[in-house]
């Protein structure tokens, strides 16, 4: 189980979640994101390795990550900051983000991040949080080395299932694209993201879909829009990620928005 709240913040396209997790989860991330662990803590995987969070910790989100937790201590409160994706879009324009997964409490380099969760907590003003925020921003450029690449084949077989996932994909297809042939593929695409291709597929799908219902789409146009066979597959997968249905979500966000 895992509820979240939205908090208020003055900066607009500045989006900051918190949340209670009591039950393990696996998913892909959408947005580039920063958390802090503010109470419990959890053993997670992501990006080839298995990392331990206590309060305190910082970790850094990218659009296509997979976070697999193994082991929670306890209810895990964090709050979870989504950066605006045109400031996101800039600092990546000019080489400046990197993938970070975990940085430990009393790691300084974690210092800006935490001054842009404190400003939040804090209630600060517009100007105050637009400072922390570009500061948080900038310092995924000083991490480049500890940045953990996914291979060539990886990358390609990732953009490809971004780049067609309203297709029909098979996974020779996937392989030919990749450049590997599809047995050492699937076991380097497992190592690496956490997941196999399909599997990573469906989130990419399901995540479509969310983005869909946010704009309006009715539940019952989505299935072939996203690549899903039909309404049946769509709800099943979308219930099992999500936590409710296509259109129990739909209405949640219509609600919200009236």
């Amino acid at each position: 189980m895992t509820d979240s709240v939205e908090l208020p913040v003055s900066v607009p396209g500045l989006r900051v979640l918190r949340t209670t997790a009591q039950t393990v989860r696996t998913g892909v991330k959408q947005y580039y994101a920063v958390a802090r662990i503010e109470r419990g803590g959890f053993d997670w995987w992501g990006r080839g390795n298995a990392w331990h969070s206590p309060p305190g910790s910082i970790l850094v989100k990218e659009p296509g990550d997979v976070h697999r937790d193994l082991a929670l201590h306890g209810p895990t409160v964090f709050t979870a900051v989504v950066l605006p994706a045109n400031d996101v879009a800039r600092a990546r324009d000019a080489g400046k983000i990197v993938a970070i997964p975990h940085l430990e409490a009393g790691d300084e380099r974690a210092a800006p991040f935490h001054r842009l969760h404190d400003a939040i907590c804090a209630g600060a003003d517009r100007l105050s949080l637009e400072v922390a925020l570009a500061e948080a921003i900038a310092t995924f450029g000083r991490l480049s080395s500890a940045r953990t690449d996914h291979t060539r084949p990886v990358r390609r077989a990732m953009e490809y299932l971004r780049e067609r996932l309203a297709d029909p994909i098979t996974l020779d297809d996937l392989a030919a694209h990749a450049s590997l042939d599809k047995f050492h593929l699937c076991r380097a695409f497992r190592a690496q993201i956490g997941m196999p291709p399909h599997m990573y597929l469906t989130h990419l799908r399901v995540q479509r879909a969310q983005q869909l219902l946010t704009q309006g789409v009715r539940a019952s146009e989505l299935a072939p829009r996203v690549g899903f066979y039909d309404q049946s597959q769509l709800t099943r997968h979308f219930r099992r990620i999500v936590g409710v249905t296509p259109a129990r979500y739909g209405n949640a966000r219509v609600s919200v928005a009236g």
